[in-house]
């Protein structure tokens, strides 16, 4: 009878620290979005307030009178303001898209490789690669412009595209090399008994079955290439092949910031990242759940 009291306790106790856990997590995730969720609403909180009121003391959450001026201002192609805002979207559209597409091309083979051959220094390729992003990104500024500058890339968008790459692509090595590590063999030497040859059994059998994985990988190098600043204001020169994230220093000016712009162009700016990761965070979620384990 002691005994059975001592077990039932036990499991009770077992119990309540589990309980008491999972709270703890829920409190912790709660804090977690509040701290994401804030920002972005007091960023389009100002976005919808005149320049004064923006600047009002103390601040308000909701403004009194509603204005989309800011939203119009740089959304009207027919203004100045909306024709510059236009171009520098654009232009991290085509470096972004650019980016991702020639990363994958060369993250995919090269994460493959890695995974299915075995050859003399592969591990120590693997961590020469990973080291890469051991390193502050400004540590290589000066070096690639001078690279650039050599071969006459300067002011031009390829020059922030090979270098996105080369922020891109390690990661999105080791994160695919996992997912591939995570799907058998066994599939693919079924294929190959089947008549198909090792490419072959690549493109009709393992490719399809990374596509979380793929999917993953250009989330991140897209994401990366869209907010990054630094190198954009050191290889671009002409306003009209800037990208947003440099664009948007035309709010600031010496004596007064244009807060309610600044804010509308930074919360359309996160759309397009938004919406990416909302539409496409099954397969995120799923490559780094996969690409984690091994068989």
């Amino acid at each position: 009878m002691k005994l059975l009291s001592m077990r039932t306790s036990r499991r009770g106790s077992g119990l309540d620290t589990t309980i008491g856990w999972r709270i703890l997590s829920w409190i912790v995730i709660a804090l977690l979005l509040l701290f994401t969720v804030v920002p972005l609403a007091w960023m389009l909180s100002t976005s919808i307030k005149s320049q004064v009121a923006a600047m009002q003391q103390p601040p308000r959450w909701i403004p009194e009178v509603v204005t989309w001026d800011s939203y119009l201002k740089i959304l009207d192609p027919r203004q100045e303001g909306g024709q510059r805002f236009l171009r520098y979207f654009w232009n991290s559209l085509v470096v972004s898209i650019a980016t991702t597409l020639l990363s994958i091309s060369v993250t995919i083979p090269a994460a493959y490789a890695f995974s299915r051959f075995r050859f003399h220094g592969r591990n120590a390729l693997l961590l020469v690669i990973l080291m890469r992003n051991m390193f502050p990104a400004v540590i290589f500024l000066i070096p690639l412009f001078l690279v650039m500058r050599t071969a006459g890339l300067v002011d031009r968008h390829a020059s922030l595209i090979v270098t996105y790459m080369t922020f891109g692509l390690p990661l999105s090595i080791w994160l695919l090399k996992g997912y591939y590590d995570n799907i058998p063999r066994d599939l693919e030497e079924a294929a190959q008994v089947d008549g198909a040859t090792q490419f072959g059994a690549f493109l009709r059998v393992t490719l399809p079955l990374s596509a979380p994985g793929i999917v993953a990988a250009a989330i991140y190098i897209f994401i990366q290439a869209w907010n990054e600043y630094l190198y954009a204001l050191t290889f671009l020169n002409s306003d009209r092949r800037l990208t947003l994230p440099v664009g948007l220093q035309a709010y600031f000016s010496e004596f007064i910031t244009d807060w309610p712009g600044l804010m509308a162009s930074s919360f359309i700016m996160s759309i397009p990242v938004v919406m990416l990761f909302l539409i496409l965070q099954r397969f995120f979620v799923q490559a780094l759940t996969e690409g984690a384990l091994k068989s």
